[in-house]
């Protein structure tokens, strides 16, 4: 068995192959390659690898992970997380590789489901009875001018269906319903 460096250890290797995911790096002192897939050469995007690396360049990695698949030890190294000219280390508490895993693991909501907020459209004021806000929103004055909420398109279809008026007059009506207010 092969000696392989600790996780979180830094060291200089050398480019082995440039693929259009990333770079394979020799690790020093055994036969193993390790990747840097190409969101961990640089802070910045890249694109291409190899305008980054090229074959039999020295680098500056850090591993950053190691995992057993298919009985075969793959690791995984980043460049971004140390300085190139020097060596150093840039993450030493690995906060920047912890906050990388946290971005990967966010639940997105793909269903594109409209909200619609039926709670308080369905309520039914208590002070003038109109749908659609409650009595401490109410602006009613005794005596006043009632106000209702103008239905969408929608509701307006149904309602010309169900009362044999076309879409058109409702419409109209709407329209002058707005200008009262």
């Amino acid at each position: 068995m092969e000696a392989l460096p600790e996780l979180y250890a830094i060291f200089q290797g050398e480019v082995a192959t440039v693929t259009e995911y990333g770079a394979f790096i020799k690790i020093p002192g055994c036969r193993k390659q390790g990747l840097v897939h190409r969101t961990h050469m640089s802070s910045c995007r890249v694109d291409k690898p190899s305008e980054i690396v090229d074959v039999g360049d020295k680098v500056w990695v850090k591993l950053i992970g190691k995992e057993m698949k298919d009985e075969k030890l793959k690791l995984s190294l980043s460049m971004k997380v140390v300085n190139q000219g020097t060596g150093k280390d840039l993450d030493p508490n690995n906060v920047s590789l912890d906050q990388d895993e946290r971005k990967k693991c966010t639940f997105r909501d793909y269903t594109s489901q409209k909200i619609t907020l039926e709670a308080v459209l369905n309520t039914v004021c208590k002070k003038c009875g109109c749908k659609g806000h409650f009595a401490k929103e109410c602006f009613m004055q005794p005596g006043g001018t009632k106000y209702t909420l103008i239905p969408e398109e929608e509701e307006e279809e149904v309602v010309a269906a169900g009362h044999g008026r076309d879409k058109k007059t409702s419409v109209a009506e709407d329209s002058s319903k707005k200008r009262k207010k």
